[in-house]
């Protein structure tokens, strides 16, 4: 019972997150009272107000006893909850969004590969040959290329030793899953470039902190140029 609970919980959470995020309520169209929620859903008041609370949480919603509950203004809302990033992202894909989300790759996965070529384990050295060796099954179609490519780049991440970078790889997949669509849908081909994963991965195995680092921007910079020029392409038509 306990888990049908928290199932419908995050499904609502799941709806109507992702209908504030697309303007649904606002000032003309107030957030629905506690009431007409809980026959919406067909669920208790306490389903409804634990996933209030959650979205509250997330910055979306703002709620108090006996004055209600409304929206709050989009620049509350936590961007670093994988949730809300999906759903800006779900809402109408943005560009801006995507670069300023490589921004914040290049600022920690570089990093992140060279604390791992220092310190990972042996076991974390392991995870990222094994997300290695499903990116070159996916070549030959043993495995989902996308699923592969953000395996590699989250393993890096725990290899980091850095809790806070580990703490981000729900973040980093959320929105991989769009970038790694993106970029190589602008460069042509469907696949990530092995060689240029290998690289990083020789270099933590090597204990090479440096080569890792630079391995590691060389292959998030590639993909900030192709959003970026995407970027400048689709400002330069709206100016036109």
């Amino acid at each position: 019972m306990a888990a049908i609970m928290q199932s419908l919980t995050h499904q609502i959470v799941d709806d109507l997150g992702l209908e504030i995020v697309r303007g649904k309520y606002g000032v003309e169209n107030p957030f629905p009272i506690e009431a007409e929620l809980c026959e919406q859903y067909g669920v208790s008041r306490s389903v409804l107000r634990e996933a209030v609370k959650m979205l509250t949480s997330k910055g979306l919603l703002r709620a108090r006893p006996r004055q209600g509950t409304w929206v709050q203004p989009e620049e509350t809302w936590n961007l670093l909850d994988p949730d809300v990033l999906r759903w800006h992202l779900e809402r109408k894909f943005s560009i801006n969004l995507l670069s300023e989300f490589t921004e914040v790759r290049i600022a920690i996965e570089p990093q992140a590969a060279a604390k791992a070529a220092l310190g990972a384990t042996d076991a974390q050295k392991e995870n990222i040959r094994a997300a290695l060796d499903r990116m070159v099954g996916a070549e030959r179609g043993d495995d989902d290329p996308l699923l592969s490519d953000i395996a590699f780049h989250v393993a890096i991440l725990e290899a980091s030793g850095n809790r806070f970078f580990a703490q981000l790889k729900d973040l980093v997949e959320t929105a991989l899953r769009i970038s790694i669509r993106l970029t190589n849908k602008f460069k042509g081909v469907a696949l990530a470039n092995i060689d240029d994963h290998r690289k990083v991965y020789d270099a933590i195995v090597a204990g090479d902190a440096d080569a890792a680092r630079a391995a590691s921007l060389a292959l998030v910079e590639e993909a900030s140029e192709l959003i970026n020029n995407a970027k400048d392409k689709a400002n330069a038509e709206n100016n036109a």
